[in-house]
């Protein structure tokens, strides 16, 4: 069993640093914190956004919402999304930043370096289940090494405590699909079934029984500021919120 990982600082210093050290191109894409949900700040991110991390408090009112989708997703099954989205299972404890960031990169159209650990991953990964995955970064020692280099690397003090009750979630924008002819969830391969308009906003998150389709997409980033405002804030037990954007850098 994979033993537990660090967990990583929401700080766009951190994922940056993790980002470039696993092979993304950081002078052309990276995170940036976003400093309030209120049009002005938003209006303050670089853009556009192609991602949104999430480091939220989780609560008991949180949970009980979390079950209540899991098992609409067990017994309904997922939510027909784009096959090109590529959605790991989180196995590795505390590993929720790292997965976050592989959702946040790979399904974004960026520039890796070639050869480089993200690009061997994305490539090795994108067939398999998003299980599949899972096991493949528990297995690639380079991952859990530039998470721990990462974790190491931010302005708090490493905690000797390991239970935490932060956990990131990922959000993305993806086309639409035909429910019709729409592949499988997990399924990376292939194109079929894409609206040739329209798109959602899709929530990454490894502890969930899949992705979860949260509505229309219009504007990415305020349409994540609603979802966190009525999905997340209603629902906490404190204010430990911490939201990072991933796209041009903040002086581009």
């Amino acid at each position: 069993m994979p033993t537990n990982w660090v967990p990583l600082e929401s700080n766009p210093e951190v994922m940056n640093s993790w980002a470039e050290k696993a092979g993304l191109v950081t002078h052309l894409t990276q995170f940036s914190d976003v400093y309030g949900l209120d049009n002005e700040l938003l209006g303050m991110v670089p853009q556009p956004v192609k991602a949104v991390l999430l480091l939220f408090p989780i609560s008991d009112q949180l949970e009980a919402k979390r079950r209540e989708e899991d098992e609409k997703i067990r017994t309904q099954g997922p939510p027909k999304v784009d096959p090109t989205v590529m959605w790991i299972k989180q196995t590795i404890p505390n590993a929720c930043g790292t997965i976050g960031l592989l959702h946040a990169i790979t399904n974004s159209d960026v520039t890796i370096v070639p050869e480089s650990p993200l690009a061997k991953f994305i490539d090795e990964a994108r067939e398999k289940t998003p299980a599949e995955r899972a096991e493949l970064l528990g297995k690639t020692s380079l991952f859990a090494d530039i998470h721990s280099e990462a974790a190491q690397s931010g302005q708090s003090a490493v905690p000797t405590n390991l239970d935490t009750n932060l956990h990131f979630t990922c959000f993305v924008k993806a086309p639409a699909v035909r429910v019709d002819d729409a592949s499988p969830t997990g399924n990376a391969g292939g194109t079929e079934g894409v609206a040739p308009s329209g798109f959602r906003v899709l929530e990454l998150d490894g502890r969930r029984e899949g992705i979860v389709d949260r509505g229309e997409c219009k504007d990415l980033l305020h349409d994540v500021a609603q979802i966190v405002k009525d999905n997340y804030m209603a629902a906490a037990a404190s204010m430990e919120f911490s939201m990072m954007a991933f796209g041009p850098p903040p002086d581009w």
